[in-house]
């Protein structure tokens, strides 16, 4: 696992790069399993390039993640979509995990849309069903503001986390969508999928749903002042709730939702 020597300065100076390849943007959509159908339903890209052509980001090695960045207009405003994300278990520093997402908001963008596929812990909550996150739990260990401080033009480390999700797109969310629910998301480690008694443990600690991703990027976002939404498309019951687990089964069920996702997203867009 390695850290950029000065991971600010290389987010500043990627944001610029982002900026002058894309031109600015007034939001950002990241992209998790199974929501690649998705972005391309949010509409016409107008300038597009490689993640890995900022010097931050290394290559996605997850199936159902790809490796690009395009801008995107929804409802007359352009929007930064980045196709897929890196994770800790791929054996990157959390810097290095929230990096786009940093470098977004440093290129202008106010609000970062973070999406992600997701088990669910209560069986009423089945597959397909979008969990719009009201809070989360950030149980990987990692903080993306441990290590070197931030500069001072950029915040204090110590970020407000109250109200991290924003209730104004939450019920943009929930207004475009009768079968969205909101939840608390557990954000673990991952590499594998959790156990029977570990998804027993999350439900005391009140999760609603589980996943390896967005608690990270949803620090990092908020840190910078960004206005923050999260969903999880459920994609399986968690271990205990069904009989196996499948990382092929989360790219088919984002794959068949990705119409209504598209519709949802697009409603939280044009929220303003």
């Amino acid at each position: 696992m390695t850290t950029p020597p000065d991971p600010w300065a290389q987010a500043e100076a990627d944001a610029r790069v982002l900026a002058d390849r894309l031109g600015p943007a007034d939001a950002a959509v990241v992209l998790g399993s199974g929501w690649a159908g998705v972005g391309r339903s949010l509409g016409d890209a107008t300038a597009e390039m490689a993640m890995a052509d900022l010097a931050g980001v290394p290559a996605p090695s997850v199936p159902g993640h790809g490796g690009s960045v395009a801008a995107v207009e929804v409802g007359g405003r352009t929007t930064y979509v980045l196709a897929g994300r890196v994770h800790l278990y791929e054996g990157h520093s959390a810097h290095t995990v929230v990096h786009a997402v940093r470098c977004a908001v440093l290129a202008g963008c106010r609000r970062v849309l973070l999406t992600n596929a997701a088990g669910s812990l209560r069986a009423e909550v089945g597959v397909g069903t979008p969990v719009v996150l009201s809070d989360q739990l950030n149980l990987t260990g990692a903080n993306p503001l441990a290590g070197a401080p931030p500069p001072e033009r950029l915040g204090a480390r110590f970020a407000d986390l109250t109200g991290m999700y924003s209730e104004r797109l939450r019920r943009a969310a929930l207004d475009a969508d009768d079968r969205a629910v909101e939840g608390v998301y557990a954000g673990l480690l991952g590499g594998s999928f959790e156990t029977p008694a570990e998804i027993r443990m999350l439900g005391m600690l009140g999760a609603d749903v589980v996943g390896m991703s967005t608690v990270l990027e949803a620090i990092a976002a908020r840190h910078l002042g960004a206005e923050v939404f999260g969903v999880a498309l459920v994609t399986n019951l968690a271990a205990g709730l069904q009989d196996s687990l499948d990382h092929v089964e989360v790219l088919e069920a984002g794959a068949a939702a990705a119409p209504r996702l598209a519709g949802l997203l697009h409603s939280v867009l044009a929220a303003g």
